[in-house]
């Protein structure tokens, strides 16, 4: 016998092994000493009772967050039927208040509570970028455990304490720069400071309780939010790819530029829309800053805003059924651009991933 024919003899067996483990005897001798015919023996495994459970709870747990917020959604639409009746399409475009005669709108409310979130934006944004990367890449050890810590705190200090200090400390800090702001940048029509006859005003009361103020101290609200999510994403940037910048001869900032800002892009994004979907539901802060207008104003700077948590805040106590209607309309308006906001932004988080482009 040759070496082929040795080899051969040899897989042969092998082959015939394997056969014979994944092919099974259904039954034994019959009553005539024949046996059934062999069947390929499953390969599925059995689901234990732990996983079952778990599967059975999470989902429980899912199906009645969705169920809340579905109910939430469905009793703002009920509630807020009489008065959308009555209102209309109108009511998006009305910048007067006035339930009880029937011509009332959100359109100054509305206005307001976009003006406050892009300020909160514009101030938190870079402010938790920097603090992302800060605890991500520069600090470590105990330092990086206790400013995470200490970050992660100020998400949990209550609305009323912001709102205490940016009234009695901040907005007296903040009117000289919104003074130094309308001076010097006045011809541009956000920032300037004007009377009803057009002339410029230099009195410090004009520039106090305003959509600036309120939304410098919304933007430090929305810090610890936008921060963490950031953080997460950077801290998840491959090692490998770390390590292969600055292989390549990059600094630290040359291999936070090319891999961990690209590989965070998802989280810069999400943790962003997050902290604007806080912003547009802040109530307690801006309700104690702001004072009330129901009017459009384009000056940001000057006294006089409004928002549409503010506006239910205020008018809740007092109002008539119609009124609570018409409040319960408005509130519909935010929860829905809220809930479009954070799924956005969640969606924009669960997308995210790592590698592909950074590099």
């Amino acid at each position: 016998m040759t070496e082929k024919d040795v080899f051969q003899t040899i897989d042969d067996v092998f082959l015939e092994n394997e056969r014979t483990e994944l092919l099974a005897p259904v039954g034994g001798d019959g009553g005539d000493g024949g046996t059934d015919a062999p069947r390929k023996r499953s390969l599925q495994s059995r689901r234990s009772r732990s996983d079952t459970v778990f599967q059975t709870v999470a989902f429980a747990a899912g199906a009645t967050t969705v169920g809340i917020m579905l109910a939430v959604g469905l009793f703002l639409s009920i509630r807020a039927g009489s008065a959308l009746q009555v209102a209309g399409i109108s009511f998006l475009f009305t910048q007067e208040w006035s339930p009880e005669t029937g011509h009332f709108g959100i359109a100054a409310v509305l206005f307001g509570t976009v003006t406050i979130a892009i300020i909160a934006l514009c101030v938190g944004f870079p402010l938790a970028l920097g603090t992302a990367l800060l605890l991500s890449e520069v600090v470590r050890g105990r330092v990086r455990s206790f400013l995470v810590s200490l970050v992660d705190l100020m998400a949990a200090v209550p609305s009323i304490v912001f709102g205490l200090w940016g009234v009695f400390f901040l907005q007296a800090a903040i009117v000289p720069v919104a003074e130094w702001i309308s001076t010097y940048f006045g011809w541009i029509p956000f920032f300037a400071v004007t009377g009803d006859d057009g002339a410029r005003l230099t009195e410090a009361s004009a520039f106090t309780s305003s959509a600036f103020i309120a939304g410098i101290v919304v933007g430090l609200m929305v810090v610890p939010t936008q921060a963490s999510v950031m953080r997460e994403a950077f801290s998840q940037a491959p090692i490998g790819e770390r390590e292969g910048a600055f292989a390549l001869g990059a600094t630290r900032w040359g291999m936070i530029a090319t891999v961990v800002l690209p590989f965070g892009r998802g989280g810069i994004i999400g943790g962003t829309m997050l902290g604007l979907g806080r912003a547009l539901g802040e109530t307690i802060a801006v309700y104690m800053i702001i004072s009330p207008l129901f009017s459009i104003n384009w000056q940001v700077l000057k006294t006089g805003t409004n928002s549409v948590s503010a506006l239910i805040a205020l008018r809740y106590g007092e109002a008539s059924e119609f009124g609570l209607s018409a409040l319960m309309a408005a509130g519909l308006v935010l929860f829905l651009i809220t809930l479009v906001v954070n799924f956005t932004a969640s969606s924009i988080v669960a997308r995210s991933r790592s590698g592909a482009e950074s590099l």
